[in-house]
């Protein structure tokens, strides 16, 4: 282009907002034509670009069509195995009556189970009267979470046939809890020895506040709020303790929120849940998981990958439900229910991991009290000591790991790695779901997420049911199961 305007012009393209203005005055002038136009401008409703989000009827569809192939496949159980259903051997299991020794030692566990508790309690009035070295109470403290952890192990290990498989996972679940919560009383009950050595000229100067308030008659709401809250060490005692080892959360506050009543409605239903899902679950176990297990068995010892798949995803769709009835009986029922008797007044046990778009949302979000637990004693003190976020998250992930391997093999005595490595799996698949969430929308994140969840559990349901066969019946049993 020349300085005296001759030579090539170049133009502007409309502008977004000139362009819609003509496409406006195109279709006016189209419906003025007597030819009565009925075709506009529109994406097709399964599009994305439509805007369309009113898919209600098709969910219905959804749920009408599981129902079936639900009833489907109930039909086709009680064809093949009959009703397998009996309550009265739900009392054999629960009680163990059948299997193992007259003595019970998993209800004398679990009654042990107050000693480490005590000595826990014993051990911080100690620090806290400053009649014990704060060197040797925290030895002691990590001495007796070791041995919380260990004994089950050792008892179980020592014992085996006294021991039914419903009270060892009973023992180790009531342990695995004890020494979550035990260590975040330790810890809580630690900052606030260092809180109350750093902070003594503000206590004082606090009290002469509230004793000019009082002797001026115009002492405000938050001194009484202040004088009402229980102060360290006033909560080192037995009536604390019991109240904290059987609220519904694994972090030690030396206050929680309290509710003012009890709401008997809502306690009993929560009651009649607990009641009726668990028998729900019992049945689901004896009449469908139970037969697919041991019909699992043959195809996976022999690595038949096609009806091992079949077996697979057959087993798949009750323990899926069981999973679920499982959770909400765990996480909205009984932990509700047991707040409601406590006047404990957090009741945030889950959140919508339904729809966690990765796998680091659902672990965040369907298990509340754990992952508190998590990040308050493990993520953030090991970030503020100069550990990395992946450091500190692998930390958490390995712990979980453990935890889940303790509480499936320490039962059974059959020590493998399955749930190891499956927790420890997590983190691929946590940028698998991150890579299919970016790439691809959230809601194929959310798909990963739901077929881990009903794949991943049974699978690893098979994997230990046939090491266990092989560890404690050998192979005699396969060929047994082979030649039926």
């Amino acid at each position: 282009m020349t300085g005296d305007g001759e030579g090539i012009r170049l133009r502007r393209t409309k502008s977004v907002t000139r362009a819609e203005e003509i496409q406006k005055q195109e279709q006016q002038l189209r419906r003025s034509q007597p030819d009565k136009p009925c075709h506009r401008p529109r994406d097709s409703l399964f599009s994305w670009s439509s805007g369309f989000t009113n898919f209600a009827g098709l969910v219905n569809w959804a749920f009408l069509l599981l129902t079936m192939g639900g009833v489907r496949l109930l039909l086709e159980n009680l064809i093949k195995y009959g009703i397998r259903v009996d309550p009265q051997q739900w009392l054999v299991v629960l009680t163990g009556s059948r299997e193992g020794s007259p003595d019970h030692p998993s209800l004398y566990l679990a009654l042990y189970a107050v000693v480490p508790i005590s000595i826990c309690l014993l051990l911080e009035k100690g620090l806290a009267g400053e009649k014990l070295p704060a060197n040797i109470g925290s030895i002691a403290h990590i001495v007796n979470l070791a041995l919380l952890v260990t004994l089950p192990m050792v008892v179980i290990y020592i014992k085996p046939t006294g021991f039914s498989l419903l009270g060892a996972s009973g023992v180790c679940f009531l342990y695995s809890v004890l020494f979550l919560k035990l260590w975040s009383y330790v810890q809580v009950n630690l900052w606030c020895r260092a809180a109350r050595t750093s902070s003594h000229k503000t206590t004082l100067r606090r009290m002469s506040v509230s004793l000019s308030k009082l002797s001026n008659g115009s002492a405000n709401h938050e001194d009484a709020i202040e004088d009402h809250l229980v102060h360290y060490p006033d909560n080192l005692n037995i009536k604390d303790m019991a109240y904290y080892i059987l609220a519904p959360t694994l972090c030690y506050e030396l206050n929680f929120p309290r509710t003012d009543r009890i709401r008997k409605r809502f306690l009993l239903k929560r009651l009649l849940e607990v009641i009726v899902l668990f028998q729900l679950i019992l049945c689901l176990f004896q009449q469908w998981i139970i037969p697919s297990v041991k019909n699992s068995l043959i195809p996976f010892s022999n690595m038949n990958l096609v009806l091992a798949t079949e077996r697979l995803l057959k087993l798949s769709i009750p323990n899926h439900l069981v999973w679920l009835t499982f959770f909400y009986l765990s996480f909205h029922s009984f932990l509700n229910m047991m707040g409601e008797i406590l006047h404990f007044a957090d009741r945030n046990f889950y959140c919508d991991w339904w729809n966690a778009a990765n796998i680091d949302i659902f672990w965040r979000t369907w298990n509340m009290p754990v992952h508190k637990w998590c990040v308050r004693h493990l993520y953030i003190p090991m970030v503020e000591q100069g550990y990395s976020k992946t450091t500190a998250s692998v930390t958490v992930f390995f712990i979980s790991a453990f935890f889940h391997e303790y509480l499936v093999s320490v039962p059974l005595r059959t020590f493998k790695v399955w749930a190891f490595l499956g927790m420890m799996m997590q983190l691929p698949l946590s940028h698998l779901c991150h890579f299919a969430e970016k790439n691809f929308g959230p809601r194929w994140g959310n798909m990963i997420v739901w077929a881990s969840l009903i794949l991943g559990q049974p699978l690893c349901i098979m994997m230990y049911y046939h090491d266990y066969v092989i560890t404690h019946f050998g192979e005699s049993l396969l060929e047994s199961y082979a030649s039926i």
